[in-house]
């Protein structure tokens, strides 16, 4: 289980190496002068020149790159925003809890909506209340999320009065940005526990609860779930990590000002401070999330563990 653990920090790290290779060399690559953006269009050569040197962009790429790495990865310090001038860090923090709030209520939704219409679905297979809930299903993951916002805002908002349609303030304002961002997860869930139940509906063990004189319902969540929990933690964690990493839609939608926000405004303004530590926030997320699935993974399905355990056993055989 160590080695398992192990493997997967390593990879972990690899790809948040790699992304922060990427967002920073994308951003160097392209083209126009941040400077010329940020001291603004009525500055001379001179201040450009000195705007440059204050923000770092006068040296060559590898430099660049390295004193990226050296700040970033061992002083731990994303640098400042070179629009406000501020440390980006605080300004993450102060903006994060309102991302993660969104989060974490649209996964509960996620979570709860989707196992359960899901189950629904499967329990009724072949009927129409399981035809009727998957075609509500796909015209939800169809719907991009923005669209689905902006109906919301129009419905809820404009027509009947009952929502705030942008900003921040008591829980109404949170009410249209979480449920629209738990939707599209709702019904990819919904579609994915549906396969996984069926996929084990009709095994020897099923039929043999069944033949116990078991209630449905105990055969449901005694037998079938706990064997169909592997693809369902997997869409459950990927749909996390889509909720948080894609926020910079909802939020902007809204009017919320969270990290995603942040990070589109960032990049309207060519801050690229900003924009380097918000991509590297969100695939430090994204990273510690599938690396929760791997070890929940570990935990229900001793298969896994067996292919380390294994591989150490066969070695003792061999020596």
């Amino acid at each position: 289980m160590g080695k398992y653990i192990l493997k997967r920090l390593l990879w972990m790290i690899v790809i948040v190496l790699g992304t922060a290779f990427i967002i920073f060399t994308i951003l160097y690559f392209t083209p126009g002068d941040p400077a010329v953006v940020i001291a603004g269009g009525n500055a001379s050569a001179s201040d450009i020149a000195l705007m440059r040197t204050k923000m770092g962009i006068d040296r060559p790429y590898p430099a660049q790159l390295g004193s990226y790495f050296y700040n970033t990865f061992i002083r731990m310090d994303f640098g400042n925003s070179w629009v406000y001038d501020k440390p980006v860090y605080q300004e993450m923090l102060v903006r994060l809890p309102r991302t993660i709030l969104i989060g974490v209520s649209a996964m509960v939704l996620n979570l709860g909506l989707g196992l359960y219409l899901g189950i629904f679905a499967a329990t009724h297979e072949g009927r129409w209340q399981d035809s009727l809930t998957m075609a509500i299903a796909m015209i939800f993951i169809s719907c991009p999320d923005f669209w689905v916002a902006l109906m919301m805002i129009l419905l809820f908002s404009a027509k009947l009065g009952w929502l705030p349609s942008y900003g921040i303030g008591g829980p109404q304002y949170y009410v249209m940005p979480i449920i629209c961002s738990a939707l599209g997860g709702i019904a990819v869930n919904a579609r994915q526990t549906r396969a996984s139940m069926l996929g084990v509906f009709r095994e020897d063990y099923i039929t043999t609860a069944r033949a116990k004189g078991q209630h449905e319902k105990m055969v449901v969540l005694k037998h079938m779930l706990p064997n169909a929990l592997m693809p369902i933690i997997t869409s459950i964690g990927a749909g996390f990590a889509r909720i948080v990493a894609g926020s910079a839609v909802i939020e902007s939608v809204f009017s919320v000002p969270g990290v995603g926000l942040y990070m589109l405004n960032a990049i309207n303004m060519r801050d690229y401070p900003v924009v380097r530590a918000c991509v590297l926030f969100f695939a430090v997320f994204t990273a510690l999330v599938m690396l929760a699935v791997d070890l929940i993974y570990a935990l229900i399905d001793p298969r896994i563990k067996a292919q380390y355990s294994g591989v150490k056993k066969r070695k003792a055989v061999k020596a």
